[in-house]
């Protein structure tokens, strides 16, 4: 497993920008614009983690503007943590069987949500490529909120 990043949602990017790298000093390594779910992704990180030229992805920072926004109260301007596992079915699996309620689960073959004890949302992403979609997993409902 390997941690992978921390992601805040914001509401005005701009602003938020400015602050993280025009105060703070982290700089933008990587955007992407998701027209389709209407959502812009922005990689922010720290002069020395780029100087060290390794891509190190869990010494990122990701910003989540929702295009649509909305207020976020009850802390859930805090998006999630993220890890990479190598087989996501096999990571699910081992969760479910401890009774962990696998929120969104990895119908796609590539990532699924839980929560903490604390209920903090956790991203579980496939290592590489999306493994092939499989049962129980395809047909599976979300459950609660990640």
């Amino acid at each position: 497993m390997r941690y992978l990043h921390t992601m805040v949602r914001v509401k005005d990017l701009n602003k938020s920008l400015e602050f993280y790298c025009g105060t703070f000093g982290l700089t933008e390594v990587r955007r992407i614009d998701n027209a389709a779910g209407k959502f812009t992704l922005v990689f922010l990180a720290a002069s020395d983690d780029i100087a060290s030229g390794k891509d190190d992805r869990s010494k990122l920072l990701e910003l989540t503007y929702n295009w649509d926004t909305e207020d976020y109260d009850g802390g859930r301007n805090f998006g999630h943590l993220a890890y990479e596992v190598d087989d996501i079915y096999a990571f699910c699996d081992k969760l479910m069987k401890a009774g962990i309620v696998i929120n969104r689960p990895p119908r796609d073959g590539y990532m699924a949500f839980v929560r903490s004890p604390d209920n903090i949302s956790i991203e579980i992403l496939q290592k590489g490529a999306a493994r092939p979609a499989a049962e129980p997993w395809k047909s599976m409902p979300n459950t609660g909120k990640w």
